[in-house]
């Protein structure tokens, strides 16, 4: 990325500068603002900024010059505390100052940039690496070491540092940022990025240049990316949560009276649901973005339905295990089609025997595991259970939808649970039907205070029997699984805003939002809602996707953007999806070109930031790929393709329409 360093300026002047750059540098010791301007300055901009604020030399009591830190810390503070992004703090300052100003950093969350100047010379080799390790040693999140080149050879030293291995610092990518001023050093400001920089600095004019040899933005954008256009999207909406959807739709069948389903869009897995409904004995009608379902109940007698086609939905297939166990009182067949037949249902097979259910294979193949086409024997059974939930919660949110439709009460405690988010969805669309369940759950007190679902390690559910639906209005969100994609396009590519998403949302894949914000981009939202990701330097980062695993395959384009070793957890969710997830995501980062291994639960990548892609020529690989006929990879192929180094064609693109029709088009 190319930031551009801003002197001499009013608050009045940057805010309009901003408007039309990647990132900037304000120097606080060089533009004119007052405590208030710096506070709303790091607050209000939605790019990345660094403060910085070079010492004032002053005479002192000798009456020789020394720099006075306290009115660079003062106001380096004002701005870590109004929000900064980066701050630079000159490897001279005195420890004390250097100590509070980490804290204050960590504090809140600002990186910290340690920077070592020489506008004399060029160091040997061994007074650059002591200079690299002491910013490291002082805090450092980010190194600086800027030197002045006389000749080639100084140029090529102070490119070397990015082959040195430091130890406590596990790799500098996206950590150094060293080149070298004047002419001989003028080439070193754009190969540092090749490198590994996160970012290099540019002047708005010639004659604004902090240093010599300083090229300007505009030369600098010609020069990276020239006839790149990224990826600049506004005014975008999602289409309807199918998860949300199809849920409601089964509800609003199973319950007395007229039911109207708001904001709803056409998905293939939300057309099954609504056509499972109608098996059901459903009237359903469609006004608009508005389903209009006049329901079933009170069910107070057996359905006798003999087979119900649930099309490519899993999540269809296993909410209506149960709830046709609960009230359809014979045998009966479960088909479907395409991905879903190879998707195994051993644990659904599994938990249903729990509660006295029996699945089979509809057919005598041979094959040990269970698919679709089923059948299912036996009447639901409440009581009380224990399950797993390590498999995923698609059949545990159907016991909860057929469990309050049995004579008796039920309790049943999930070990392991996966996908917590998705049974919370269940319980907040049955709360709308007027079913009503409790849960309890089990596990580190302090992550479960802070909504962390990793620290769950086991739920109990409490369903009262006897009860009945009723009819709701409900309102269905939009879909933060499809904007997933978007979000990383803009985040790695340039920007995107999306209108309409709900940042309250229970949905799991909201947790793409804290993703973007641990590999640093800037997110951030409007005053009317509108959710707005952009641009920033981008670097590795950890997380865990047991609860969202339909992120993964998107995640895993972003970390192939983000400097250096990313882990994301979450790998052994992926078996059982549309296509076996874990291979397949594998497949496709190693055939870009990009490392990614497997290490338990783990897939490891190692990312690389665009601009460095961009200048070194490692773009990701053109060719033929496959989806492996599965919507999340067909997207994931999509956004990657804005980074390949040619054109990116994908065997089967109408999977999409598994879940967003219109993908594609949006996209484009």
């Amino acid at each position: 990325m190319i930031c551009t360093c801003i002197q001499n300026k009013k608050y009045g002047e940057i805010l309009d500068l901003l408007q039309d750059l990647e990132m900037a540098e304000i120097r606080l010791d060089r533009c004119t603002l007052s405590d208030e301007e710096i506070t709303e300055l790091f607050a209000q901009t939605d790019i990345p900024l660094i403060a910085t604020c070079r010492a004032a030399h002053t005479p002192g009591q000798d009456g020789a010059p020394s720099p006075d830190w306290s009115e660079t810390e003062r106001k380096l503070t004002l701005a870590v505390q109004a929000g900064a992004r980066f701050a630079d703090l000159e490897i001279e300052a005195p420890s004390e100052v250097s100590r509070r100003f980490q804290k204050l950093c960590r504090e809140c969350g600002t990186e910290l940039i340690r920077s070592c100047h020489d506008f004399e010379g060029t160091p040997d080799e061994k007074g650059l690496q002591m200079a690299l390790a002491r910013c490291f040693r002082y805090g450092a999140d980010i190194a600086k070491i800027v030197t002045m080149c006389h000749t080639p050879e100084d140029a090529a030293r102070i490119e070397g540092l990015y082959s040195i291995i430091l130890e406590d610092v596990d790799s500098l990518q996206g950590r150094l940022i060293a080149f070298g001023m004047g002419e001989e050093g003028r080439n070193t400001r754009i190969s540092c990025l090749r490198r590994g920089a996160p970012f290099t600095y540019a002047c708005l004019t010639e004659e604004e240049a902090t240093a010599p040899g300083q090229f300007t933005t505009d030369e600098l954008t010609d020069l990276i990316y020239e006839d790149t256009d990224g990826f600049y999207r506004s005014g975008l909406r999602m289409p309807a949560s199918k998860s949300f959807a199809q849920r409601a739709i089964l509800a609003a069948a199973l319950a007395e009276g007229t039911s109207h389903l708001y904001d709803y869009t056409s998905c293939e897995d939300s057309e099954a649901a609504l056509q499972a409904a109608r098996s059901l004995g459903a009237d359903v009608q469609q006004d608009g973005s508005t389903l209009i379902i006049t329901g079933i109940g009170p069910i107070k007698q057996d359905l006798g339905l003999p087979l119900l086609n649930v099309g490519e939905s899993g999540l269809l297939a296993r909410l209506s295990i149960p709830v046709l166990s609960a009230i359809n009182g014979i045998p009966f067949a479960l088909e479907g089609y395409g991905t879903l037949t190879r998707r195994p249902m051993d644990q659904a097979a599994a938990i249903m025997a729990a509660f006295g259910v029996l699945i089979n294979n509809l057919n005598e193949n041979g094959l040990r595991e269970i698919h679709v086409p089923l059948t299912v024997r036996g009447r639901l059974i409440p009581g009380n259970a224990e399950v797993s939930g390590a498999g995923g919660s698609q059949l545990i949110s159907g016991l909860l939808m057929a469990l309050p439709l049995c004579d008796k009460d039920s309790t049943f405690h999930v070990s392991e649970p996966k996908s917590l988010p998705y049974m919370y969805i269940t319980l907040d669309v049955l709360r709308h039907f007027g079913i009503s369940t409790r849960s309890e759950m089990e596990g580190d007190a302090e992550m479960l205070e802070a909504e962390d679902w990793g620290g769950c390690t086991g739920i109990t559910f409490k369903v009262r029997g006897g009860q009945s639906y009723k009819a709701a209005d409900f309102s269905i969100e939009s879909d933060w699984s499809a904007a997933a994609g978007f979000l990383v396009a803009g985040a790695v590519f340039g920007s995107a805003e999306i209108d309409g998403m709900d940042m309250k949302s229970i949905q799991a894949d909201i947790a793409i939002i804290d993703v973007l914000i641990e590999a640093g981009a800037m997110v951030s939202q409007l005053d009317d809602g509108t959710i707005c990701v952009r641009r920033a330097p981008l670097e590795a980062f950890s997380f865990d996707l047991n609860h969202a695993p339909d992120l993964f395959p998107v995640v895993a384009v972003l970390a192939a953007f983000c400097a250096g070793e990313s882990r994301i957890a979450g790998l052994g969710r992926l078996a059982g999806k549309e296509s076996n997830r874990a291979t397949a995501i594998i497949d496709m980062l190693r055939q870009m070109g990009v490392e990614a291994s497997a290490d338990g639960d783990f897939l490891m990548v190692q990312g690389e930031t665009w601009t460095s892609r961009l200048l070194s020529g490692r773009l990701l690989r053109p060719g033929a790929y496959t989806s492996s006929h599965d919507h999340r990879m067909a997207m994931a192929l999509k956004v990657a393709s804005l980074g390949a180094g040619g054109p990116i064609e994908i065997d089967d693109t109408a999977c999409v329409g598994k879940s967003f029709p219109g993908f594609f088009e949006a996209f484009d």
